[in-house]
């Protein structure tokens, strides 16, 4: 049983609380010279991600008439709103706000409320945009140079597998020569056995400096732009920091019929899974109808980042209430 006679303690010290408010107060200086405005939206939305991947707190809202409710969704990320701003002529943006994810995990690396760090360059392509998360990261954890390797280099470099003509029965093959388990997982598709070896044989040996990974595969593309080629590839990178993912830059798309598409994939893939299905959001698609300027965006987990800064082990010892305290 919980003893409230310690549980109503912060689980961050003073030391640490007092370190989340210079690093907030440092990322709001490093955009300020930068010109990029602070904005504000909502945390609640009538619709929400479509992403198999992601799931999303909701909760009703009740109207005049008792008997009628409105669902309404937390967000997982500000992304849409943000890009309705933009489509709305607001130049280069950022924002830290509360973020909510109901995937199931609470623990040394995941919290389902976390704070989050979004912003959009407009006339930025992905490289520019690397280039400027490089430089919050030098600020904020003195770090070493970052590297940067391609998705299909850096599984060629730690597994010696190309991720783009690699098939799912190869894959199936190759994985067992990691020592993983892989019972109950021959129903996986292509991209999940690839994250599987990505979660469990490269990031643990990533190395302590930044390193940028960009040019996923298609089918990885989420809301990136895709580059036409063989193998066509997303415009989309990842940072990870001593192993840890902390960031998550996308070259974004704007075409609304192909938005559209995505999000009806999507709604497929949580129909064969058993997913709940979620409304598409119809401002956002109209949004990009009325034209959305040539940006890049990125997401960076703030609670992550203060524990790189700290050098602490666990997301418990940044945050004032972790779940099993709130």
């Amino acid at each position: 049983m919980l003893d409230f006679s310690t549980a109503w303690r912060p689980s961050a010290s003073q030391t640490l609380l007092r370190l989340r408010a210079d690093i907030l107060s440092r990322i709001r200086l490093f955009f300020t010279k930068r010109q990029v405005l602070e904005v504000e939206t909502p945390v609640l939305s009538q619709a929400t991600v479509t992403d198999k991947h992601l799931h999303s707190f909701h909760t009703e809202y009740c109207l005049a008439n008792p008997h009628q409710k409105k669902i309404l969704y937390l967000q997982t990320s500000p992304e849409f709103a943000m890009k309705r701003l933009l489509a709305a002529d607001s130049g280069p943006i950022y924002q830290l706000c509360k973020a909510f994810r109901n995937q199931g995990e609470s623990g040394r690396m995941h919290n389902p409320e976390f704070t989050l760090l979004e912003w959009y360059r407009p006339g930025f392509d992905l490289h520019a945009l690397m280039d400027e998360v490089e430089d919050l990261l030098k600020i904020i954890l003195n770090c070493q140079p970052a590297q940067r390797l391609s998705y299909a280099e850096l599984f060629q470099k730690f597994l010696q597998i190309d991720p783009h003509l690699i098939s799912i029965e190869q894959l199936k093959q190759t994985v067992p020569r990691f020592k993983l388990c892989v019972e109950n997982l021959s129903n996986m598709e292509k991209d999940d056995w690839l994250n599987l070896l990505m979660t469990h044989c490269i990031e643990p040996q990533l190395p302590t400096c930044p390193v940028f990974i960009y040019d996923f595969p298609a089918s990885q593309a989420a809301l990136a732009r895709i580059r036409p080629g063989d193998p066509p590839l997303a415009a989309r990178f990842e940072v990870y920091v001593h192993g840890l993912e902390l960031a998550n830059g996308f070259h974004e798309l704007s075409s609304p019929s192909e938005q559209r598409q995505r999000f009806m994939d999507d709604l497929s893939q949580r129909k064969r899974a058993g997913y709940p299905l979620v409304p598409v959001d119809e401002r956002l698609l109209a949004a990009l109808a009325h034209g959305l300027p040539d940006c890049s965006g990125v997401a960076l987990g703030i609670d992550r980042l203060i524990l790189l800064a700290a050098k602490k082990d666990t997301l418990d010892e940044v945050l004032a209430f972790p779940l099993d305290r709130a």
